[in-house]
């Protein structure tokens, strides 16, 4: 089934049960029929649930961006720059309460938390100062050869746990602005705070131009493995372990799909043997 259709991504929680949050899709707000706890890592106790999205509504949110792209694309740059503004203008309103509801969820420290934030703001400014020239091979007298950069389609943004925020507007708002749609897929250990953008933006963006699908990893139906070898998706963008982004490369191989993969390491450094080492190992480290 796909699911009921709610007002509010976060129910009112009767006689103490614990809030409920609901994804976007197609710019209305849903629920699924299966849901999974976030854990309060301070606590170690669940504190909300969230939806496991069905295939059903997988293919939905794929469908719904892939219907949007057609019009967003032809949307003249200036015009999506504005649409980004107005999706900053209403994420500023919530950043404090996006906040707090990270630190519930992910367990940063709270300064940290308003970090993230400020830092995912910054990047939906930089979204909106973005320009694309032509680049340009050959320019004589006789002929001209550039290369101009169109939007690529739907994009899969699959986002980690540990800056949830900040790694997901990284994604998105340049995708948008360049023309493109997404289908946003969080970790399931943070899902909330996606889930929760997702209604902030809800009216800020045509519907379908962002989408949120949130699923838990154990459950029978992946969410993101189906996102990934979706025929509807155009690229993969991800961030996370490298196990992971090893089994998308290999289904986005299956039909060639554009695929970036950002994956854990361990953060190299090269020391050339003129650094001062103790000067050098703070700034490295820090």
């Amino acid at each position: 089934a796909p699911g009921d259709r709610q007002s509010s991504t976060m129910s009112k929680a009767p006689n103490g049960a614990l809030p409920e949050f609901a994804m976007l899709i197609d710019g209305t707000l849903t629920k699924s029929e299966e849901k999974f706890g976030v854990i309060n890592p301070s606590s170690g106790e669940v504190f909300a649930h969230a939806p496991h999205a069905t295939q059903a509504q997988v293919d939905e949110a794929v469908a719904a961006a892939k219907k949007a792209f057609r019009s967003w694309q032809a949307v003249p740059l200036s015009e999506r720059k504005l649409a980004m503004a107005k999706v900053k203008e209403a994420y500023d309103q919530h950043r404090d309460e996006l906040a707090d509801l990270l630190v519930r969820e992910q367990g940063k420290p709270l300064a940290s938390a308003k970090g993230e934030v400020a830092g995912a703001a910054g990047l939906m400014k930089k979204a909106i100062e973005l320009t694309v020239p032509p680049e340009v091979y050959s320019d004589t007298a006789t002929r001209r050869i550039e290369v101009v950069r169109k939007p690529i389609g739907v994009v899969a943004a699959i986002t980690p746990w540990n800056f949830p925020i900040f790694c997901s507007v990284a994604k998105f708002a340049p995708a948008i602005v360049l023309g493109n749609t997404v289908v946003w897929k969080p970790s399931p250990f943070t899902p909330l705070t996606a889930l929760r953008m997702g209604e902030i933006l809800q009216s800020a963006l045509p519907p379908g131009v962002l989408n949120v699908v949130t699923g838990d990893d154990k459950q029978r139906f992946n969410v993101g493995a189906h996102l990934t070898s979706h025929a509807g998706v155009s690229k993969v963008s991800f961030t996370g372990s490298v196990p992971t982004g090893k089994k998308i490369m290999s289904a986005c191989s299956s039909d060639v799909k554009r695929v970036t993969l950002e994956m854990g390491g361990n953060d190299a450094a090269i020391v050339r043997k003129d650094v001062d080492v103790k000067a050098m190992a703070p700034k490295v480290f820090s």
